[in-house]
């Protein structure tokens, strides 16, 4: 199934929920901004979609799929995939955080918010923040350092294996390898640091939907 398929079934399911849910479309006399307005359910639409797919997908990158991968690929075969990975990923939840923003600060105009729902503006701005600091600076630093780093243990013989073992073995006698790790932590760290603060963020947002809800 191509991605354009895929595209088309998830619009025809959002339809089916439309048909089921036809009250969402009626508006309200009480203006857009109106609580009950179709375009405030097309926000809180595009809000909550934006949101859970921006949780989800930090979720999964951050705490179970790039785990699994590390501990059964090759490490240069892994780097490489996370080098074409994370752009994606970095491009994804920041188109996903500014949706979200634009949707709750349309919802949540800042002259009549709630110091509470200022908060969770700020939340999500702290996200979007983070979330582009990884796309525009920490990630491409971070890829770039990658290569590098792998040219070194190529020429070293290493990188094909599973782990870290190798590298801190070998950099322990080579200090090209040592200085190269050291810089390469360090951006690393910082991106793996602003992608953590994001979903931190998110999270906080979480509790905040969930005591809107209405099961």
């Amino acid at each position: 199934m191509g991605w354009a398929t895929r595209f088309m079934a998830a619009v025809a399911f959002l339809a089916v929920g439309v048909v089921f849910a036809p009250d969402s479309l009626v508006s309200s006399s009480g203006g857009p901004h109106s609580p009950d307005s179709a375009l405030a359910t097309t926000a809180k639409l595009a809000h909550l979609l934006c949101f859970a797919t921006s949780f989800g997908a930090a979720l999964w990158v951050t705490f179970i799929g790039g785990i699994i991968m590390f501990k059964h690929l090759p490490r240069h075969q892994f780097g490489n995939l996370q080098g074409k990975m994370f752009p994606a990923y970095f491009s994804l939840v920041s188109v996903c955080a500014a949706i979200c923003v634009a949707a709750f600060a349309y919802l949540h105009p800042w002259k009549s918010a709630s110091s509470l729902e200022r908060y969770q503006l700020g939340f999500l701005l702290s996200s979007l923040g983070f979330d582009l600091s990884n796309l525009l600076v920490f990630t491409p630093m971070t890829i770039e350092m990658m290569k590098k780093r792998h040219k070194i243990e190529r020429d070293l013989s290493i990188g094909d294996e599973v782990g870290w073992s190798k590298n801190v073995e070998v950099a322990k006698k080579n200090p090209n390898l040592k200085a190269m790790n050291k810089k390469f932590g360090m951006i690393h760290g910082f991106s793996s640091l602003a992608n953590i603060m994001s979903f931190g963020c998110l999270a906080m947002h979480s509790w905040y939907l969930a005591g809107k809800m209405q099961l």
